[in-house]
C-alpha cells in the first residue's frame, strides 16, 4: 500500500528546459499575445456586457468586469511565474506534476481536456448559430425537418456546419503551428478593429444619465431594480463578477506553448500579462459605452449590440459588428482547440496516457495524432450535443486548474530544493513551534519550513472550502439572528489569517527567473480563495457531471497510466526523497 501511495505522489524532476523538444519553436511574443487574446476575447465582448447589465448588475457591470479582471490577473500572475520556471508544453498539468505529484497532475490534465473539448465544441456551435441567425435560421429549419433529435440531452438536430468548422480548424492546426497562428493574428486584429469601431461609434451616443436612472423613471412592468448605478445592489455586482470571470477564461492556453515559443521563460509571462490587459480594456470599454448609450433595462441579454444598433437605426454598423463577431468566434475556435493536443502530447510523453498520442509529424512538427483525435471528439460533441448545460463544466475544470497552479507556486517558493529534498525527523517539539513563526530567523528554506508550508496550505484549502460553502449556501443565516453561524464564520476567518501569517513567516527560495509573482504568499492565497468560492457557485448538476468525467479519467489512469508512467518504468531516476509529499500523504514517509 505504501508503494501504491508513493506512485501516486511521484514527481517529475524540473531539470528539463525544453531544449530537447521535438516541437518547432516558432512562436514570437506577438504570436503568443494574439493567441491569448484570440482564445479569450470572443462573444464575451459582444454578449456578456449586455447580459450581465440586464440580469445582474445594471451599469455596475463595469465594476463587475474590474473585479473579474483582478481575479483573472491574479491567476495570470501565477501562470506567468510557472511559465518562467518550466518552459515546457502542458500548462497546469506539467506544473502540478513537478510540485504536487503524478495523480494530481493527471487529474488536472484530464480537467484541462474537458475544458478545451467543451470550449471548442461550444464556440463552433456558437459560430454556427450566429451565422444561421443572419440567414433567418435556414440551416436550423432544414436540418430539423430532415433529422430531428428527440432525446433530452442532445441538440434538436445534428449541427453539421459546426462539425465541419471543427474539422477545418483541426486540419489547420495539424498543418503547422506557425501557419495557424498567423491566421489567428489576422482574425484577432480584425476583431480588435471592430471593437474600436464599436467604442468610437457608440461613444458618440453615450448619455451619463443612464448611469443614474431614478426609480420613478423606470417604466412600469420592466425589471429595473431600484435604479442608479447599482440597481440590484452590491450582491448583483458580485454575482455579475462571477459571470464576467468566465469571459477571461482562455488566456491559460498561452502556457501550453512552452516547447513552441521562442524564449518561453520571457515571452510567455509577458504574453499572459499583455493579453489580459488588452482583454480587460476591451471589456471595460464595451460595457461602458453600451450601458451609457442604452438604459440597462432595455438591453437584449442575448444580442445586445444588434439590439442597440436597431434602436439607433444603424444597420451598416450592425453588419460590421456581426462580421466582427464571426471573426472573433473563428479565433475563439482556434484558440480553444490549440492547447488540447499539447496537453495530450505532454501526458502521453510522460506515459500516463496512451503513448501513441505523443507522435510528432516529421514535416509539420505538430502532434498529429493528438490533434486529429482532439478534432474528432470536439467535432462530434458539436455535431450532437446541446452544450448549454455543459458550459459550467468547462468553468469548473478551469477554476480547479487555476487553484492548483496557485498552490504549486507557493510550494516551489517555500521548497527546500526543487529537484532534491531530504526528510529530517524532528524530535524536539520546541523546534517546530519556533519554526511556525520563524523565530530562529532562518534565511533559506529547510525541510521543516517546507513541510510547515505544505501542511498549512492543505489546511488553508480545507478551511477555504468550508467558508465558501457557508457563504454560498448559508447567506440567509448570516445575521444577528443566528449568532452561532457568525461565530463559526469568524473563527474560520481567524484560522485563515493565522495560516497566512504562518506561511508568510517562512523563508523563501530566491532563484533568479524572468518573472516572479509579487506579494507572495498573499497573491496566490487570494487566487485560491477566489477560485474555490467561484467553484462553489456552480450548481449540483455541474458537480455530478464533473464527477462522472473524473471517474472515466481515473479508470484510464489506474488501468493504464500508473503502470506505464515514465517515472514508474525507471526511464527517469527518482530518489525516495522525491516521492515524499505531504500534499498526498502527510506522514507517509518511513519512521
Amino acid at each position: 500500500m505504501e508503494k501504491f501511495f508513493k506512485a501516486l505522489c511521484r514527481k517529475k524532476p524540473n531539470d528539463d528546459d525544453g531544449s530537447h523538444s521535438k516541437l518547432a519553436r516558432v512562436l514570437t511574443l506577438l504570436d503568443l499575445t494574439g493567441l491569448g487574446v484570440g482564445s479569450t476575447l470572443g462573444l464575451g465582448a459582444y454578449v456578456l456586457a449586455g447580459s450581465v447589465a440586464y440580469e445582474q448588475a445594471g451599469p455596475g457591470v463595469v465594476v463587475s468586469f474590474v473585479i473579474a479582471a483582478v481575479a483573472a490577473a491574479i491567476a495570470g500572475l501565477c501562470y506567468a511565474e510557472f511559465a518562467a520556471r518550466v518552459p515546457k508544453a502542458g500548462s497546469a498539468y506539467i506544473y502540478t506534476y513537478i510540485t504536487i505529484g503524478e495523480f494530481a497532475a493527471f487529474t488536472i490534465g484530464w480537467n484541462l481536456m474537458l475544458e478545451y473539448i467543451i470550449g471548442t465544441a461550444s464556440v463552433a456551435r456558437g459560430l454556427s448559430g450566429y451565422i444561421d441567425a443572419l440567414i433567418d435560421h435556414r440551416m436550423e429549419k432544414t436540418l430539423q425537418s430532415i433529422m430531428e433529435f428527440r432525446v433530452s440531452f442532445l441538440g434538436k438536430h445534428p449541427d453539421i456546419f459546426s462539425f465541419f468548422v471543427v474539422l477545418t480548424i483541426t486540419a489547420l492546426l495539424a498543418y503547422g503551428v506557425k501557419e495557424s497562428t498567423v491566421l489567428n493574428n489576422i482574425f484577432t486584429g480584425v476583431n480588435l478593429m471592430v471593437i474600436v469601431v464599436v467604442l468610437i461609434s457608440v461613444g458618440t451616443k453615450v448619455n451619463p444619465d443612464n448611469w443614474n436612472i431614478k426609480p420613478e423613471d423606470i417604466p412600469e412592468g420592466v425589471k429595473g431594480g431600484v435604479g442608479g448605478f447599482m440597481p440590484y445592489g452590491l450582491a448583483g455586482v458580485m454575482a455579475g463578477a462571477a459571470k464576467c470571470f468566465y469571459g477571461y477564461v482562455g488566456f491559460d492556453c498561452i502556457a501550453t506553448t512552452g516547447e513552441e515559443a521562442r524564449n518561453p521563460s520571457r515571452n510567455i509571462p509577458l504574453a499572459i500579462i499583455f493579453s489580459l490587459l488588452i482583454i480587460f480594456l476591451s471589456y471595460f470599454g464595451v460595457a461602458t459605452v453600451l450601458t451609457m448609450a442604452l438604459p440597462y433595462y432595455n438591453q437584449d441579454p442575448k444580442a445586445p449590440f444588434p439590439n442597440l444598433f436597431d434602436w439607433l437605426g444603424w444597420q451598416e454598423i450592425k453588419w460590421i459588428v456581426s462580421i466582427g463577431a464571426i471573426f472573433s468566434l473563428c479565433t475563439n475556435s482556434l484558440g480553444a482547440m490549440f492547447p488540447l493536443p499539447r496537453v495530450l502530447y505532454a501526458m502521453s510523453s510522460d506515459g500516463i496516457l496512451f503513448k501513441k498520442l505523443r507522435k510528432v509529424h516529421p514535416v509539420t512538427k505538430t502532434p498529429i495524432l493528438a490533434t486529429v483525435i482532439s478534432g474528432i471528439v470536439s467535432g462530434t460533441m458539436a455535431l450532437l450535443f446541446d452544450l448549454h448545460q455543459l458550459i459550467d463544466m468547462m468553468s469548473i475544470g478551469t477554476l480547479l486548474a487555476y487553484t492548483i497552479v496557485a498552490l504549486s507556486v507557493l510550494v516551489l517558493r517555500y521548497d527546500e530544493n526543487t529537484n532534491f529534498r531530504t526528510s529530517v525527523p524532528i524530535q524536539d517539539k520546541s523546534v517546530i513551534v519556533k519554526q511556525l513563526f520563524n523565530l530562529n530567523i532562518a534565511k533559506t528554506p529547510n525541510a521543516l519550513s517546507s513541510k510547515i508550508v505544505k501542511i498549512s496550505l492543505l489546511l488553508y484549502a480545507l478551511v477555504t472550502c468550508t467558508v465558501s460553502a457557508i457563504l454560498v449556501n448559508g447567506q440567509d443565516y448570516l445575521s444577528a439572528q443566528y449568532p452561532l453561524n457568525l461565530t463559526i464564520l469568524t473563527i474560520l476567518a481567524m484560522a485563515i489569517l493565522i495560516l497566512f501569517l504562518v506561511i508568510a513567516c517562512q523563508p523563501t527560495e530566491e532563484t533568479k527567473i524572468t518573472f516572479r509573482v509579487p506579494l507572495v504568499p498573499f497573491v496566490p492565497m487570494l487566487s485560491i480563495l477566489v477560485n474555490i468560492y467561484l467553484m462553489f457557485q456552480l450548481d449540483a448538476n455541474t458537480w455530478i457531471s464533473f464527477s462522472l468525467w473524473l471517474l472515466v479519467g481515473f479508470v484510464i489512469y489506474f488501468t493504464y497510466g500508473i503502470r506505464h508512467s515514465a517515472l514508474g518504468s525507471g526511464s527517469q531516476t527518482l530518489s525516495e526523497s522525491q516521492l515524499e509529499n505531504p500534499f498526498c500523504m502527510v506522514g507517509l514517509e518511513k519512521a
